[in-house]
This record gives structure tokens, sequence and C-alpha cells, in this order.
């Protein structure tokens, strides 16, 4: 029985934890502008799971990629070529990577989805699922009912592992009526009321030409920084929040801006990115100047 293990380009598990042959899913190269980088992070991740690992699948930018393109076990592309990971698994690909022990995804939507269609030998989980995490990756285009519901509930319960592997089961099992579906739609109700709580801290929003920056006060409860981004959206390219120690800045996924190059950091989804609030300043003026190269 293969095992589905979430994590994140910055929060790998160990190797040694991870049972058998291994496939990766939905996980970016570690940034080289932010924490530890490529090499202590993805790189040694890599290393010590040697021949056990299987395959890695992945749609997100980073230039250690061409160091892996002779390796036929990494199936990489750009945000560009792909908006999501699903799209990028097919049966073919399943089939010839052989069976498998583990799967370790990432925990978004997208990442939940890539692991579904592994475990379901490359198909979809329902048909438009590939739509559908590449319209919630992309924020671009409609996005199907179940895939809102499911998608509301990882946001506001994103450190939940527990609703993770029922969702999992709810997707690979024929999407049921039951305690999987009861699961996800009380944790959706959960995300409504964080919306909310985000579309007041919108009201804070100031803005400067295409820019819309908004700090979150100390003590501001419950909110979905990905809602409050994308609110700020609506009032200018670029939204910019500075919440605590972190700031992260995101434009729409076709707005031709790649804030991994602009800001110099190596690896990551080119329109959302986060900085430490000491980069601000500098991240701000760079972002201006590239908008008025723009007009």
């Amino acid at each position: 029985m293969t095992t589905v293990v979430f994590a994140s380009p910055r929060r790998l598990p160990k190797p040694h934890e991870l049972a058998g042959r291994v496939v990766v899913v939905d996980i970016a190269f570690a940034s080289e502008g932010i924490g530890k980088g490529f090499r202590k992070t993805t790189g040694k991740f890599i290393e010590q799971l040697g021949p056990r690992l299987a395959r890695w699948v992945d749609h997100h930018d980073h230039p250690a990629h061409a160091s892996f393109a002779a390796d036929e076990r990494f199936v990489l592309a750009t945000k560009a070529e792909h908006g999501a990971c699903p799209e990028m698994i097919d049966e073919r690909l399943v089939r010839e990577t052989g069976p498998i022990d583990t799967i370790v995804a990432h925990f978004d939507l997208d990442g939940l989805y890539a692991a579904a269609k592994w475990l379901l030998g490359g198909r979809e989980p329902y048909p438009g699922a590939d739509d559908d995490a590449r319209a919630v990756d992309t924020r671009i285009g409609p996005i199907g009912p179940e895939a809102a519901q499911i998608d509301k509930a990882l946001r506001a319960h994103y450190r939940d592992e527990v609703l993770k592997q029922q969702i999992l089961r709810y997707l690979v099992e024929g999407m049921r009526p039951g305690l999987e579906r009861s699961a996800i739609e009380a944790a959706a109700a959960d995300y409504d009321r964080m919306a909310a709580r985000s579309a007041e801290l919108a009201q804070g929003y100031a803005v400067d030409g295409e820019i819309a920056f908004v700090k979150v006060p100390g003590g501001a409860g419950q909110f979905d920084k990905t809602e409050l981004l994308l609110l700020g959206q609506k009032l200018a390219t670029v939204a910019v929040v500075a919440d605590g120690g972190n700031v992260s800045i995101a434009a729409p996924f076709d707005s031709g801006l790649d804030f991994v190059e602009l800001l110099e950091l190596g690896g990551g989804m080119p329109t959302r990115v986060n900085v430490p609030a000491k980069r601000l300043d500098q991240a701000l003026e760079r972002i201006a100047a590239a908008l008025r190269e723009r007009s």
C-alpha cells in the first residue's frame, strides 16, 4: 500500500523515514534567495534518497532544473509550461515508473490532486480535475464546485494532516458522501469566516501606482493570505502583504512579471513569492521600476 507524505520545498521529510521507492510530486526545488537554499535542502534530500528516488515531477521555475535534464527520473517544467502538476502525470508515466512505496506531495490542492492521480494510475479523480488544479494554482479560469470546496478546506486548515488524508481518500475512493465529505464541508465553512476577515483587512490597502500594499496588524486573527493578496490584485497589478517578519508579493499569473528573477530568489513561482521583511524596501523599488519599464 502506497503511503502519501505531505511536505513543502523547505520542509522535506527525512529520507530514512520514507519507505521503499519514492515519487515526489509538486515539490519545488528550494529557492536560493530564502532559507538554506537548494544544496542544503533539495540537493541533500535527493542525494540521501539515492536510487530509491523513482520520479520527481514538478512545474516550478528553478535554475537547477538544467542539472537534471539528463536524468529521466526528473520530469520538470516551468510554471508557464504547466500551470499545475497533475497535468504532467499520465498513465504512461505511472506505468513506466513502476511500483512505488511512498509519494511525497506538496500540501496544497495541486499537490493533493497530483498524488491522487498517481494513486489512480495516472487517471483524473473526476473529469476536469486537471483543469481545476490549473485554475486553482494560477487563479485563471473557472473552478469546479468540488475543487472550490477542497481548496477552501485546505486554505483554512493547511496544517491539518488528518484532513489532507481525508481529502486524498475522498478523491481516490470516488468522492462518495460520508465522513470525508463532511470533514471537507466543515473545513470549507471555516474558510468562509477567514475570507470575511481578509476582506476587512483589505480595507487597509494603500495603492501607489500599480502596487497595493497592506501591513497586517498584530493580533489580526485568522485570515487567508491568498484571499488578501487576490483582493489586493483587484486594486492594483501587484499586491504586497507585510505580516510580521514576512512579506508576500503576488501578481496575476498572466501579468508577465517574474518576481523570482527580479528579486534574485533562485527559484519558485514567478508571480507569487515571499521575502523577509528586511527586503521590503528593496523589493518595492525593483517592482516599481519593472512596472515603469512595462508602461
